[in-house]
């Protein structure tokens, strides 16, 4: 390990541009993803809920009856948290159905982000449905063009598409270096679930 001695100028100016919602992407192989996504929801549910403006997450492959540790949390903070798949690919008994409930999803979660109540819109996972064609990227990049100038929207999910990573703020890619699951150790409750 190399010592360093901690920075003593900031080491940036402050930017002076207008203050406006951001497009926010975390993508990549590595863990993590979702995690973060859910971070910055708690953290602007802390500060917005009390001026009326809501923070909502849609999970695009989540079953709406699904209740993982986060479910269960941002319930009790009355944060909504949406599934609005049938699982995961290999789990479904019929393709066709995910992807319409993938495109029901989409147009539930599109009107979250035009309505304007939102401060923030989280879209778990929403890369698979595009990746699988399952959703139109035109209708996707449209509406993250035309929401009103305020709403933040976060985009989670594997092999982002090039044309969101265009148009986005700020992007996150989540690198694997190790992960427990490839040394054999199982899923565990309260870490991936």
């Amino acid at each position: 390990m190399h010592i360093e001695t901690p920075p003593t100028d900031k080491p940036y100016d402050k930017p002076e541009g207008e203050r406006r919602g951001l497009l926010i992407v975390n993508t990549g192989d590595g863990k993590g993803k979702s995690t973060a996504a859910f971070g910055l929801a708690l953290r602007a549910h802390g500060r917005h809920h009390v001026h009326g403006k809501a923070v909502k997450i849609f999970q695009f492959m989540k079953v709406p009856s699904a209740r993982f540790g986060e479910h269960r949390m941002f319930e009790q903070l009355g944060i909504p948290i949406e599934g609005l798949g049938d699982g995961f690919s290999w789990k479904s008994q019929d393709l066709e159905h995910s992807a319409q409930l993938a495109r029901t999803g989409w147009e539930k979660a599109k009107a979250a982000m035009l309505s304007g109540d939102n401060f923030m819109v989280v879209l778990d996972e929403l890369t698979y449905p595009l990746i699988y064609g399952w959703m139109p990227l035109d209708d996707v990049l449209q509406t993250l063009k035309d929401r009103p100038k305020d709403v933040h929207v976060v985009i989670t999910g594997r092999r982002c598409p090039p044309e969101i990573i265009d148009l986005a703020d700020t992007v996150t890619e989540m690198t694997l270096v190790k992960h427990a699951f490839k040394a054999g150790i199982p899923a565990q409750r309260g870490i991936e679930d």
